[in-house]
Formats: C-alpha cells, sequence, structure tokens
C-alpha cells in the first residue's frame, strides 16, 4: 500500500516502545471486552422463544424467564471460575493456554481451534444481527441484509486496522450509550406496564402437540439461549492487553461485564414476557419490544434500534481484539502460519485481523445474512471452550497446588461438571441443526493446524546445523560447479547481468541461447565475441516455439551432470517496468523461469533488475 495512503487510512507507524500506550484501562476495558456479551441480550431471548413458541404457544411466557435465569445462573459460575483463570494466567489464560499447558498440547489444539471457530461466528452473527436491526427499522432494506453485515465487517476491520487504542475510543463510546438505552427502556418499558398503560395485542400462533417432550424442549430453549455467553472468555484471553496491574483490570472488566449482562438480559427478557412479543421474520424481538414501550415511528423507536445496530456492531469487536492475539500465540507454537505473529504498522496483529475479515464475510454470504442459521453453530465451539478451560485448570491447581488448592480446584471442578454437561445438551439439541458443521469445521481446523506443523517440524529438520564442524563441511561442500546466463540479444540489461557475474567472481560461465534460426544464433555468437568477455557462448534451435521449455530443460540437464556438492548458478536480467500498467506489457519470462526452477536443489538463481 501506498505509504500516504496507509498513514491517511490507519495513522502514523507506531514504535516497538509504544506498545505500552497501546493497551486499556478499565473504562475502555468494558467496551472492547464486554461488548460481545453485552449484546447478545439482543437476540437471545428471542431464539429461547423461536424454540419455545411453536410447540407451547402462549404457554412458552411460564417456562421463558426460568431459562433465562438458568442461563443468568450458569453465567455467573462462569464469570466466578474465570475470575481465577485471570488470576492464575496473568499472560493471558484463555483456553488454548490453560488447556495446551495443563491437559497437553493436542487437547490445547482443540480448544485453540474451538475458539477461532468461535471468534469468527462471533463477527457473523453479530454483523448479521445488527444488519437485521437495520432491517427491522427500514423493511425496504431487507434484500440488502448480507451487504450491510459485510459493510459492518468492513468498517471493523479497518477500525482495529488503526490500532488497539484508536479501536477502544471509536467504539467504546458507542457501548456506554446503548447501556444507557437498554436502561432507559426497562424503566420506561415497567413503568408503562405497571402503570397499565400498555395492553398486549392477542397472538395467534399455530402450535404443535408438545406430548412429553416439554422436557427436551426446555433443554432445546435452553440450549439456543446459551448464545448469551458468548464472550464471557474475552476477558481472560485479552488480559495482556490490559494497562498494568493488568489481572486487576481484567478482573474488575469481568464483574463489570457480568453485571451489566445480567441486569439487560433479564430486564429486556422480563418485559418481553409481559409485553407478549412474538418473534417474526420481519421484526426482531428488541424491535418489537422497542415500538411497544416507545411507539414505533418514535425518536427513542429509532435511538433504540440505532445503539442495537451499534452494540452488534461492536460486539464483532471483541472478536477482533482477541483473535489475532490467540492466533499469533498458536502460531509462535507452529501450528499457524508465522505471518500471524507480525505486529502492523499499529502494533496490531494486522493478518490476524485479515483471516477474520476474510472468514466472516464469506459466512454472512453463505448464510445470506440470517443470523438464526448462524447461531446453531456458534455456542457448540464456545462451550468447547469453556469445558476445556475449566477441566485445564481443575488439573493446574492439582498439579501447582498452593493456598487454598483446594477450595479453588473445588470450584473449577463444578465448573467443568456444569459446562461439560450445558456441551452435551447443546451438541444433543442443535446437531442436525447445524452443530454438526461447527465440529466439522474444528476437525477441519485440527487438520491444518497438524499439516501447518508438520511441514514447520520438517522445514527445521532440514535446516538445522549440526555444529562448527558440520557447517565447515557444508560451506565447503557446497561449490560453485557452473554458471548459465540466458541471453536473448546484446542488450543493457544482458551487459548489467554479465558485470554482475563478473564482480562476484564466478569463472565458468557459460552464455546460452534459444532460437528458431541458427543463422540467428552465428550473429549473436560473433556480436558477443567482440566483448571479450570470459565465457563460453552454447545455443540450440528449435522449431516449436518452445523457448522456455529448451531452457529449463537444458538447465536442468547441466544441474544433473555436475558433481555431489556443486551448485549450479543461473543469473537472469529481468524487466522491471516503473508503473503497474506497463507491467501488463511484458510477459515475466524470468519471473516464471525462476518460480519453475526453485524448485530444484542444486541450483541457485540470481535475479539481476533493470528498470525501465
Amino acid at each position: 500500500m501506498n505509504e500516504k495512503l496507509r498513514t491517511a487510512l490507519l495513522g502514523q507507524r507506531l514504535k516497538d516502545s509504544d506498545i505500552s500506550e497501546e493497551k486499556f484501562s478499565v473504562l475502555w476495558g468494558i467496551p472492547i471486552f464486554a461488548s460481545d456479551a453485552i449484546s447478545s441480550v439482543s437476540y437471545a431471548g428471542e431464539e429461547i422463544l423461536l424454540v419455545l413458541i411453536p410447540v407451547l404457544g402462549m404457554v412458552s411466557y411460564r417456562y421463558f424467564l426460568p431459562v433465562v435465569a438458568a442461563i443468568i445462573g450458569l453465567l455467573a459460575i462462569l464469570i466466578f471460575c474465570y475470575r481465577q483463570t485471570i488470576e492464575a494466567y496473568p499472560q493471558g489464560g484463555g483456553a488454548y493456554i490453560v488447556a495446551s499447558e495443563n491437559l497437553g498440547e493436542k487437547t490445547g489444539l482443540v480448544a485453540g481451534a474451538s475458539l477461532i471457530m468461535d471468534y469468527v461466528l462471533t463477527v457473523a452473527v453479530s454483523s448479521c444481527a445488527g444488519a437485521a436491526a437495520v432491517t427491522s427499522a427500514f423493511p425496504a432494506m431487507l434484500p440488502y441484509k448480507p451487504f450491510i453485515a459485510f459493510f459492518l465487517i468492513c468498517l471493523l476491520t479497518w477500525g482495529n486496522l488503526r490500532g488497539i487504542r484508536e479501536s477502544s475510543v471509536m467504539f467504546g463510546i458507542p457501548t456506554y450509550l446503548f447501556i444507557l438505552t437498554m436502561f432507559a427502556l426497562l424503566v420506561t418499558g415497567i413503568v408503562k406496564y405497571l402503570a397499565g398503560g400498555y395492553t398486549p395485542a392477542e397472538a395467534v400462533i399455530i402450535t404443535q402437540n408438545a406430548n412429553d417432550m416439554l422436557f427436551f424442549v426446555i433443554l432445546k430453549a435452553f440450549a439456543s439461549g446459551c448464545t448469551a455467553l458468548t464472550g464471557v472468555e474475552a476477558v481472560s484471553n485479552g488480559v495482556p492487553n490490559f494497562k498494568e496491574p493488568a489481572p486487576k483490570h481484567a478482573k474488575k472488566v469481568l464483574l463489570a461485564m457480568a453485571g451489566f449482562v445480567c441486569i439487560i438480559f433479564f430486564g429486556v427478557s422480563l418485559l418481553i414476557s409481559w409485553y407478549k412479543i412474538v418473534p417474526n421474520e420481519h421484526a426482531t424481538a428488541v424491535s418489537q419490544l422497542a415500538g411497544a414501550v416507545f411507539g414505533h415511528g418514535s425518536v427513542m423507536y429509532y435511538i433504540v434500534q440505532t445503539m442495537t445496530v451499534v452494540i452488534l456492531f461492536l460486539a464483532a469487536n471483541t472478536a477482533f481484539a482477541d483473535l489475532p492475539l490467540l492466533m499469533a500465540l498458536i502460531a509462535q507454537h507452529g501450528y499457524l502460519p508465522r505471518q500471524m505473529v507480525a505486529r502492523g504498522t499499529r502494533l496490531n496483529f494486522s493478518n490476524g485481523i485479515f483471516f477474520l475479515f476474510g472468514t466472516a464475510s464469506l459466512l454472512v454470504f453463505i448464510f445470506r445474512g440470517n443470523q438464526h442459521l448462524l447461531l446453531p453453530l456458534y455456542a457448540s465451539g464456545v462451550f468447547i471452550s469453556f469445558f476445556l478451560s475449566q477441566l485445564g485448570m481443575l488439573f493446574h491447581w492439582r498439579r501447582l497446588k498452593g493456598s487454598h488448592w483446594r477450595l479453588k480446584a473445588t470450584v473449577n471442578a463444578f465448573g467443568t461438571v456444569i459446562t461439560g454437561v450445558t456441551l452435551c445438551i447443546i451438541v444433543c439439541m442443535k446437531f442436525k441443526s447445524g452443530a454438526w458443521v461447527a465440529i466439522l469445521c474444528i476437525a477441519t481446523l485440527l487438520f491444518c493446524m497438524s499439516r501447518i506443523k508438520k511441514h514447520y517440524s520438517a522445514v527445521a529438520k532440514e535446516l538445522t546445523i549440526g555444529g562448527e564442524e558440520d557447517a565447515a563441511a557444508l560451506i565447503k561442500a557446497e561449490k560453485s560447479g557452473k554458471i548459465i546466463l540466458p541471453v536473448q540479444s546484446l542488450s543493457r540489461s544482458f551487459l548489467k547481468t554479465v558485470n554482475c557475474a563478473v564482480s562476484c567472481g564466478f569463472e565458468n560461465i557459460e552464455l546460452y541461447h534459444v532460437c528458431s534460426n541458427e543463422q540467428e544464433a552465428l550473429e549473436l555468437k560473433a556480436k558477443v565475441e567482440t566483448l571479450h568477455l570470459n565465457a563460453s557462448f552454447v545455443y540450440d534451435v528449435t522449431y516449436y516455439r518452445n523457448f522456455n521449455e529448451v531452457l529449463y530443460n537444458h538447465i536442468r540437464t547441466e544441474a544433473d551432470r555436475l558433481p555431489e556438492g556443486q551448485t549450479l548458478i543461473v543469473m537472469l536480467g529481468a524487466i522491471i517496468p516503473k508503473n503497474a500498467f506497463n507491467k501488463l506489457l511484458h510477459n515475466e519470462t524470468t519471473q516464471r523461469l525462476t518460480k519453475k526452477l526453485e524448485k530444484n536443489k542444486n541450483i541457485s538463481i540470481f535475479t539481476v533488475p533493470y528498470l525501465i
């Protein structure tokens, strides 16, 4: 990217020493790491009702709040458990690190793959839910829902490429505005209902026969509502992103997140139950609730919808804050491409940000921007990481012991049982509707990670030198046996290449020419001989216009003739146009030949550029 354009879009480059200034305080850490969990209140209750209402009809509201309460209870358990994780792993105690250190590297990879899946789905689901909030307020935009979601992802990517500190300010203020808006909705809705200012409309609902399946229906509703718990682990993953003392600040953010989620989730669910909101394809539950409380078309209605779009937009930002860091950790262990470790101009892991942008955008268009189709894939990966994290912490306390370790181990043992049971419920209840896709994707990720590790291990083994004696032997063995300079015509580019070869001290130089007319080759030979170069001139004639193929075969033949330990050097002149348009006017023979030759171990390739 042009430096001026990069600076205009992303800001000035930051020095490595600036990293300490690019960390979060509690104030800005809450919107960055808690927005995912807070935003889930806009669709978690709706997902519960989408399971209950088709089966139970208006009786659903009798079971709705108990299911919500059970999910909030599970959230409280997770918060308490993850406070211990933050204390034990101040360097960042995500499920990947905890499981790898305590349960083994392969188990850690399962947790890592689950988290990668979770974060990608966080961006896809949140952007699609945000787009749904837009189309609820403006139904005419419904056909453009995937493009609205994609636009939100583009904005997030740009904001995060600008750097940690700028993204926190950019995304932080709207999060607090959403919280204030939701409190206004709750207070107004409660007062209006208690004052008798609203009578729910009679909804006509066609129900299925529940028979004796009520227990399983409630379990399925619970599994659907567990999407409210996504993002809980984000704080423990991102501890290194907080200002010192990082663990103390992370715990405060975790507690604040739990408070906001509990109040808003239960409050919104209570109003949905009181106002008898029935979800439909054209309007979200929150949109209908805001219309019932403030009136459709009112200023406050549009403020609620706007803030809902914003918080769902920001929820995806949690993934942008955590996934690049997670991928960098996995890449350091050799299971992901090493490019993921490199920091960008703004000290962020920009390659991880681009990966998240590409995969989430792909999911948005594959599922046509429908968050209801994506959500069944969601909770499975989340609870795999929850379960492995709690199990890893249990083994952590048993291994290290320390003060009050039995009590701490008991807490994590309880967390292990609860998350394990919840995981089984989610997988069983959601398997047919999409959980199997999540499990398949996680398995695919694990396979890819193992192949990447295998490749890096093979490369390390190939490049490793036994010691000084081994290095000396290799230097002695690797001798230049011959150098070939392909020549097409007597030109400035050719002369620069010859001068480079001579100045490097090469002696056994062969000038090689391929043509379709022998007379042409003899004329070029005569011209070259006038230069009195210390080089032999060799040519081949072909009548099939396959000049590159003949050249490649000649180089391979000469390389095969060399004794063991000798290397054939090929020095190629390359025409380099000054601008991109002129590049299209050249056939780039040098570049194509280089790609073919670089696969041969005893051939070394030099490219001598000539700028035009």
